[in-house]
């Protein structure tokens, strides 16, 4: 039990930093200038960076046939090439390169966390089977936390060139190869261990701590990112503390350790009094009636015929792959999360932008908002879906359906641009964006199993790059290039509420 949640802690830390890939507004801005995009060009940069999920597929197959440690080990040393030469070209220390060759690079550095969390989701997801919601929610949280993670960190640490975009790379670039050499040693599937009500209350308690957590790291770099700016000693001081936070949850198998410990020594303490007391062996049930034995297995075989001979699982059963894709719940799962994952990068992949059209000088604040909102809508659509499921049988795509209804009332806020609104706008997107996430992900696992949940999952997830291709690349790119006007970069600039006006209003549609 000990290793299990000794594997979940370092989960969490690998989806921590796994987030890379909402960052790009962070750094867009100097890619701009130093290669002269328009903001077309741009734009397709960051559906390259999305399109590495595409080959997720990749992933997806490997998780049935390489053991945890090996994908990881993929996952980070494609991320420390793809966000490495990134650095190299935004820090100029090499010229800048062909537009199609940085297309590639971002597009590794894009799939390098398909393979973390392809990893890290299928392990955790097996090993806590009946606790599937909270998983998912305080894995994908993190994962929402970690733009915020990141942009905070690189801002206290190189406070002398506060949110430079370099200093920036050289983390994506360090950082997740770091953690995952780290996970590599721990993260792994685990036996299910003995079940019983004290277990599972004590894994409820569990995940409880590490929500309290989640929340307040979250709290916490929501402070941070509110009181900026910050003299460099306070800045160094909020790192130290908040690297203390991400690792207190390793009390959790230290103490199930103890437990697990206390509990062999009572056993044996246990079987001993029983050998002294009660010596007769009692009778196997192949001793006392050989007849059950053969009624048993008849069962058994004649189950095992019906399972033969069953053609199309039922819902929750393990599907293969094309199963799946035969089925209506496949492909309305497939749609939705395209349409609310798809609007919601828009949002992201533009921020910089939109705040730069508003007049704001430091937008890397709206980066963090949406960061940090974005983990509240992820972990707590997770636990409460799973209590309601458990509770009232209540469905988690019903979760689905209200976050996009109210994700388009995020886009209208945003839409009229009055003072504050992007703000809003930010909250409400963030939190909806990360209910679409979490939601999605126990949902494909209690419709199609766990056997080929991670080909599966990662087949869904392929509608990130065709989304952001179609909401961020075309959609957002060629409306706010209509609105622009040309600057002496040769680059274009728009300034003004109308830049994103019908971008929101055609999401909104």
């Amino acid at each position: 039990m000990a290793l299990r949640w000794l594997g979940f802690v370092t989960a969490v830390w690998i989806q921590a930093i796994s987030g890379n890939n909402y960052t790009f507004s962070n750094y867009s801005d100097a890619l701009k200038s130093l290669m002269s995009l328009t903001q077309l060009q741009l734009n397709n940069l960051s559906v390259a960076k999305d399109l590495g999920k595409a080959f997720g597929l990749l992933a997806g197959l490997a998780s049935d046939r390489l053991p945890t440690p090996v994908i990881l080990l993929i996952g980070s040393l494609e991320g420390l090439l793809g966000y490495g030469v990134q650095w190299l070209v935004v820090s100029q220390r090499i010229p800048p390169l062909p537009y199609w060759q940085m297309c590639v690079f971002l597009c590794m550095g894009g799939n390098s966390t398909t393979w973390m969390n392809t990893a890290v989701l299928v392990t955790c997801i097996r090993n806590f089977r009946k606790d599937r919601g909270p998983v998912s929610g305080i894995l994908k949280g993190y994962v929402g936390l970690s733009t915020a993670i990141f942009t905070d960190l690189s801002s206290s640490l190189f406070s002398s060139s506060s949110h430079s975009p370099s200093s920036f790379l050289l983390m994506l670039s360090l950082l997740p190869f770091a953690v995952c050499l780290f996970g590599i040693l721990f993260l792994r599937e685990v036996p299910p261990s003995p079940e019983s009500p004290q277990s599972d209350n004590l894994e409820h308690r569990y995940f409880g701590v590490f929500n309290v957590v989640a929340v307040a790291v979250a709290l916490y770099l929501l402070a941070y990112d509110l009181t900026s700016p910050h003299e460099p000693l306070f800045s160094r001081v909020f790192a130290m503390v908040l690297l203390l936070l991400l690792a207190s949850p390793l009390a959790i198998p230290a103490h199930a350790f103890v437990k697990e410990l206390l509990a062999s020594q009572t056993f044996k303490l246990s079987l001993d009094i029983e050998k002294t007391t009660s010596p007769v062996r009692e009778p196997l049930l192949a001793e006392k009636d050989p007849a059950a034995v053969d009624d048993r297995l008849h069962i058994v075989e004649a189950a095992g015929n019906m399972e033969g001979e069953r053609r199309r699982p039922a819902v929750g059963e393990d599907h293969t792959v094309m199963e799946a894709m035969r089925t209506v719940d496949f492909w309305v799962l497939f749609i939705s999360f395209l349409c609310g994952v798809g609007t919601g990068l828009a949002v992201m992949n533009n921020m910089g932008q939109m705040g730069s059209a508003m007049g704001y000088s430091d937008v890397s604040m709206f980066v963090s908002l949406l960061s940090i909102w974005g983990f509240f809508g992820r972990i707590a659509s997770g636990t409460i879906s799973e209590y309601f499921i458990k509770k009232y049988g209540t469905p988690r795509p019903l979760w689905n359906a209200g976050s996009q209804i109210l994700m388009a009332v995020g886009y209208v806020i945003m839409a009229v641009a009055l003072p504050g609104s992007l703000y809003i706008g930010s909250v409400i997107v963030g939190i909806c964006y990360g209910v679409r996430l979490a939601v999605t992900v126990p949902t494909a696992s209690e419709l199609f199993g766990l056997k080929y949940y991670g080909l599966i999952y990662n087949i869904l997830i392929l509608n990130l790059p065709l989304g952001s291709f179609l909401f961020s690349g075309l959609l957002a790119g060629l409306l706010y290039d209509r609105e622009a006007t040309e600057t002496a970069g040769g680059g274009n600039t728009c300034l003004g509420a109308h830049c994103y006006r019908l971008v929101f209003v055609d999401q909104r549609q």
